[in-house]
């Protein structure tokens, strides 16, 4: 059975935190964003209109090989963001905004659209939901110099396009955690809940097989009767056919 979770949401939101923190604590190898790797990217923070499409097709690039190595790996895996916020969120964005152009917006949808035809989609989507001040403040608190001058605005776009994003998203089941009232940073027993509640009620079926060593690092039992996360929206069936 091939294991594969993937963690989306908007800049700031946490999903780096979260792959990290549930690939220790589920025995998982996580995937991270190639952020610190793409050559555009503080070029795009100041000139968004000229390096867009520079930018957004290094990172569907940098999905392309992350999708194969994941493809090949036999461990379970947790990735963070997947191919699909990369165009349905941030280079629509772009282009809405006017910040891609016409001819170079068809040309990326229509890489983009060939590798949604071949790779397959994860087992699952983790959606981390969070209102543009939580953004906000967890931006500024983890102080990378090109997102100082990121606007409000800009992050309020892209929250409500991966709010009707996640509504048609129909490939993968999704997981949908408030951001802003689950700290899974501060809070041990937030991470505690996600986790569990992976495990019993999200896809038992994946760590029937777990390592003793993980089972034994985590401690002690979680119930099988998981109480419900508040404000958690659980999808077990794709939102549209």
């Amino acid at each position: 059975m091939r294991r594969f979770i993937a963690v989306a949401g908007n800049m700031g939101v946490g999903k780096s935190t979260l792959t990290g923190l549930l690939a220790q604590k589920l025995g998982w190898k996580p995937y991270y964003e190639a952020v610190a790797d793409n050559p555009y990217l503080a070029d795009f923070y100041k000139d968004m209109k000229r390096w867009s499409f520079h930018s957004q097709v290094f990172f569907l690039s940098r999905r392309l090989y992350d999708s194969l190595r994941i493809l090949k790996d036999p461990e379970p895996v947790i990735q963070d963001r997947c191919m699909y916020e990369d165009a349905e969120i941030f280079a629509r964005n772009l282009y809405l905004q006017g910040h891609m152009q016409e001819k170079d917006w068809h040309t990326y949808w229509e890489l983009y659209e060939l590798m949604r035809e071949l790779v397959p989609a994860p087992e699952l989507i983790i959606y981390l939901r969070a209102s543009v001040p939580t953004l906000l403040e967890r931006i500024n608190h983890r102080g990378r110099d090109y997102e100082q001058g990121v606007s409000v605005d800009y992050l309020e776009q892209l929250n409500h396009l991966y709010e009707d994003w996640v509504e048609g998203f129909s490939l993968c089941p999704t997981l949908i955690i408030p951001a802003d009232e689950l700290d899974f940073v501060k809070h041990e027993a937030h991470l505690e809940q996600i986790a569990a509640w992976l495990s019993y009620k999200a896809l038992p079926e994946f760590f029937k097989t777990r390592p003793a060593s993980v089972r034994r690092r985590r401690g002690r039992k979680v119930p099988k009767a998981q109480p419900p996360l508040p404000g958690v929206e659980w999808r077990l069936q794709p939102a549209r056919k």
